[in-house]
């Protein structure tokens, strides 16, 4: 007699329990570390500042060491992270309320590679700085917003709720392949800064533990979490406010506010939209930062023509990056080979990716 078949294991076999706190108070600590580690580029000879665009922390007396240093840990790093990546989408398991077994190791992954960051700055200090153009890390955040704008368009629309039907196909296509773009953006702009105590720094290197935290979570609910989500959008918002107020002329509030308040009108015509309040829910949250608008630009008038520059941009960008990834999705599509037809005269179902 054949014995019966073992019953199959539970679906939460393999989740390990885990709570928001917990991924914060690791990246408190990490913050921690960086400030008792300090100070980083006591001895450094770094060369004179050589204006916009110019990243200025970077040793004047590089050589093949200290860049090696730096590029060998983040290619480590980045492969490490995009094979873990893979792995959980063949995997393909459901969104839990703790870690997979590859959750964990992305968090241990990420944690080791932050120490190791901290200890390469320390002993050699640069950075992948040293080698590529400051442009390449703006940018490489910049498109990863851009991203974010299309692919939560289904979910919370564009303009006031407003869904953008053109960036639907490009928002699905992202919603699919996105984890291996953000997980580059992420990781390259944390190698390309060395570890530093500047105020834009530390903020920096805070938001970017915060950053690869989320980026550990995937196939968990609190990688989806709307408020998290949003709260990490917004602290770029705060991050380029400071960044801006620390490196430009303190006297002039034009830079910072753009980036502040340009920010707040992002969240007022989009985010808020996204966080399932209701209409009465989503007045009291918009009018005491719409008060707070309109006494600063009361007070400085003259800067009101740079609050509608960060919203174009993002805008005009969120569109140009839908319409581009459409185009490929459309050509992918046209160049597949034919599918077969099944014994009824139709098309089989094309597989899941």
């Amino acid at each position: 007699m054949t014995p019966p078949a073992p019953a199959p294991a539970p679906a939460d076999a393999t989740v390990l329990p885990y709570r928001a706190w917990w991924g914060l108070a690791g990246c408190a600590l990490l913050s921690a570390l960086v400030l008792v580690a300090g100070p980083y580029s006591a001895g450094v000879d770094i060369g004179p500042d050589r204006g916009n665009m110019w990243y200025y922390w970077q040793r004047a007396d590089a050589d093949a060491w200290s860049r090696l240093s730096a590029w060998l840990p983040y290619c480590a790093h980045q492969l490490s992270m995009w094979w873990l990546i893979a792995h959980a989408r063949t995997v393909r398991p459901r969104y839990a309320a703790g870690l997979h077994p590859f959750n964990l190791w992305a968090l241990g992954l990420n944690a080791f590679f932050i120490v190791l960051h901290v200890v390469q700055t320390k002993l050699f200090y640069d950075g992948l700085a040293q080698d590529v153009h400051e442009a390449t890390s703006m940018g490489s955040v910049i498109l990863m917003l851009l991203m974010i704008l299309v692919m939560e368009n289904r979910r919370r629309g564009l303009f006031f709720g407003v869904r953008a039907p053109f960036m639907e196909t490009a928002g699905d296509a992202l919603r699919r392949y996105h984890g291996f773009y953000f997980s580059w953006a992420i990781i390259y702009t944390f190698w390309y800064h060395p570890v530093e105590l500047t105020s834009g720094h530390l903020a920096g290197f805070a938001y970017m533990f915060l950053l690869l935290l989320q980026g550990s979570l995937f196939f968990t609910r609190f990688h989806v979490n709307r408020w998290w989500t949003m709260a990490l959008e917004a602290l770029f918002v705060v991050h380029g406010a400071l960044v801006a107020w620390t490196i430009m002329n303190r006297g002039e509030v034009g830079p910072w506010s753009m980036f502040l308040f340009g920010g707040v009108a992002m969240f007022l015509v989009t985010q808020l939209h996204g966080l399932g309040l209701t209409t009465r829910g989503k007045l009291a949250v918009a009018a005491p930062l719409v008060a707070v608008m309109v006494a600063f630009y009361a007070s400085f008038p003259e800067a009101v023509a740079g609050l509608p520059r960060v919203p174009a941009i993002l805008y005009l960008g969120a569109f140009l990056v839908a319409g581009v990834i459409w185009a490929l999705v459309r050509a992918t599509r046209a160049a597949a080979p034919a599918e077969p037809t099944g014994t009824g005269g139709g098309t089989l179902p094309r597989p899941a990716p």
